[in-house]
């Protein structure tokens, strides 16, 4: 399907698909970290001032959502990258932050971060953010250093 099939909106979280794909997500992350490791914006989080959240969607079907929250000091957070069971390896997480990153300059940022967890489970969403030009790094804004989590950053 070409790129034109696919768009992504910014979404408020009010409909169902949405809302049932972030229970997805957050059942997966409480199933690969213990909750204490858990770093996931709930719903209300991710209504919060100074967050954005997209969902990306293939015609009618949502195939999946990101958002980026702001930090101040010219840094800006990756949150909630997920994709639908049914978009799995069809560039649904590559078109996302293709997004995410485009807007995080658009709005001036000097940095990208993000926090994942460190298990087999998020091997390809390390994958795809190394492809990205995404390295480790120390523990950011209010994290603290932690076995299940892996921190990344770039520079924009």
């Amino acid at each position: 399907m070409s790129d034109a099939a696919w768009r992504i909106v910014e979404d408020d979280l009010s409909g169902a698909a949405i809302r049932a794909l972030l229970e997805v997500h957050f059942a997966g992350m409480l199933a690969n970290s213990p909750a204490g490791s858990c770093h996931f914006l709930d719903f209300d989080g991710l209504r919060s001032d100074g967050v954005t959240f997209w969902s990306i969607h293939r015609g009618d079907d949502l195939a999946g959502c990101g958002a980026l929250k702001m930090l101040g000091g010219g840094q800006g957070e990756i949150k909630s990258m997920r994709t639908a069971e049914g978009f799995l390896r069809q560039g649904v997480a590559a078109r996302m932050l293709d997004h995410i990153i485009a807007e995080a300059r658009r709005r001036g940022l000097e940095r990208l971060s993000l926090e994942t967890g460190s298990g087999a489970a998020f091997e390809p969403a390390i994958a795809l953010y190394r492809r990205y030009g995404f390295e480790d790094c120390e523990p950011f804004a209010d994290y603290r250093p932690d076995p299940f989590s892996r921190f990344m950053t770039r520079a924009l």
